[in-house]
């Protein structure tokens, strides 16, 4: 497990071997715990027997509640006494940076370190079949769907997934089946290793949903993406398969490289298997979907958006990959309960439906808004986005953002947090992104803080709204204070 990245080695004049498990590992340390990936790990090292602990700077719901369930110990902020006594290991999360206090204090004392997908592997994934879900978009989604499935199918899989699915009520599993199912990152995996996470999961099967750019703190442009993905799809082995959304122009170009077979799905092209008559009810999702054989499968689901139905579309091919029969995929399908914070319905109040969901790309903010309003198409809906991911808090995506909302009947945007980290001239705009979406006829207001934005919120709305709330954080926990104050008039 030694890396050869020149950067881990020279900061801090530490030797490659370092950077692997010692066999004696009894306790270990997590950088960067609360991080939803680096919470499941230390779960799954805390049922596998080990003595974990664990530091972060921002420490807030669902990860903060689930680390204090199972009892492990996370120290607030960075500082070098966190590693006194010394672990026998340490797991360093990506947002951890080589000056972070607790990094050189680890460079200091020699201590053997990891990385979060270093340790997924050698921990969890060891003598597993891995199926990696990957792609810019859907991948926490698709990965819980598989999961049910492959649990209705009583593969009894292990998993790791970026969300917490209902149906589980935990983000990871260790089960004692055949196959472990991940959801595999592009973003970089560490410090000392700036290559994407998914490369180190050994991918047998792979769902390719998406490729867009994003990320643009890491990665330079889309071909620089692909690079990325290029790497991915040339990793399965050609006993094993790869299943891509032949709606995206850019994975199709892509997977003509595999060297393994490659099964197809979608909505609007001709895939291998495509999905027609999609009917949306007030409870379910109705759907036929049919393969190049002429076979055909009816799918009832209470997931709703044409984003959500070609996620689990994917699931077709890879449930006749693994003999998983028909009624139980059906079974899973119908089931599913969902993700939390994907749509996720945190209540309703004084009429008013509250809605909170982790849409921050400009493609995911368009779907999950278009989606909502077909759902619930006799009321009004009001759209509230945090620009909060290192992508959104750029002017990269500042002219599509204005093409994203327009579903929504009434769209309030803050100051996007931790604007001082981006330099001047990269910084996106809210108040220009209000501006734009009033010049096309939207209704929308600019709010410097969350405060004023909560305030706002609360005496705008009105019975029969939906009122959906957007962000890759915890929008300073605006969906439930928004819900509470309603409870509470």
């Amino acid at each position: 497990m030694a890396t050869d990245n020149k950067d881990s080695i020279s900061y801090a004049n530490l030797s490659p071997q370092l950077n692997k498990v010692p066999a004696c590992t009894r306790t270990i340390h997590l950088m960067g715990i609360a991080g939803t990936a680096m919470a499941s790990l230390a779960g799954m090292l805390k049922q596998k027997g080990f003595s974990v602990s664990g530091s972060d700077q921002n420490i807030y719901p669902p990860m903060s509640h689930f680390l204090n369930q199972i009892s492990i110990p996370v120290l607030r902020g960075y500082k070098p006494e966190n590693l006194h006594p010394a672990p026998d290991l340490v797991v360093v999360g990506n947002v951890i940076t080589k000056l972070n206090p607790e990094a050189i204090e680890l460079a200091r004392l020699g201590i053997p370190y990891v990385s979060l997908p270093q340790a997924l592997h050698f921990f969890a994934m060891k003598g597993k079949k891995s199926i990696v879900i990957a792609g810019t978009h859907g991948k926490t989604t698709t990965c819980a769907i598989v999961s049910w499935i492959l649990e209705q199918g009583g593969l009894d899989p292990s998993f790791m997934i970026g969300g917490i699915p209902l149906n589980f009520g935990n983000n990871f599993k260790l089960g004692r089946g055949p196959y472990f199912v991940i959801e595999g990152d592009e973003y970089d995996t560490a410090f000392f290793d700036k290559g994407p996470k998914f490369l180190h999961y050994s991918p047998w099967v792979t769902v390719l949903t998406s490729i867009e750019f994003d990320h643009a703190d890491i990665y330079r442009d889309l071909d620089h993406v692909r690079q990325s993905f290029q790497k991915l799809i040339h990793l399965i082995p050609p006993d094993g398969l790869l299943i891509a959304n032949h709606d995206d122009p850019i994975v199709m170009a892509e997977v003509k490289f595999a060297r393994c077979p490659v099964i197809t799905y979608s909505l609007e092209s001709d895939g291998d298997w495509k999905a027609s008559d999609i009917t949306v009810q007030e409870d379910f999702t109705f759907l036929r979907a049919r393969n190049r054989d002429g076979g055909t499968v009816e799918i009832k689901t209470p997931l709703y958006g044409r984003h959500n139905v070609s996620n689990l579309l994917s699931t077709l091919p890879l449930s006749g990959f693994l003999g998983i029969e028909a009624k139980n995929l059906l079974k899973g399908l119908e089931t599913f309960q969902g993700v939390k914070r994907r749509q996720e319905i945190k209540g309703e109040a004084e009429g008013i439906l509250v809605l909170d969901d982790f849409a921050h790309h400009p493609t995911a903010v368009r779907e999950t808004i278009q989606a909502v309003k077909e759902k619930y198409r006799h009321r009004r809906l009001v759209a509230a986005f945090e620009p909060r991911s290192n992508s959104s808090r750029r002017n990269v995506f500042q002219e599509q953002y204005a093409s994203s909302f327009d579903g929504a009947d009434l769209i309030m945007i803050p100051e996007p947090p931790m604007k001082d980290t981006i330099p001047v001239e990269e910084r996106f705009s809210s108040a220009g992104l209000v501006e734009d979406l009033n010049r096309k006829g939207l209704k929308a207001l600019y709010f410097p803080d969350t405060t004023l934005l909560l305030e706002e919120i609360l005496r705008q709305s009105r019975a029969g709204d939906v009122v959906l709330f957007m962000s890759n954080g915890s929008f300073d926990n605006l969906p439930s204070n928004f819900l509470k104050r309603l409870e509470d008039s």
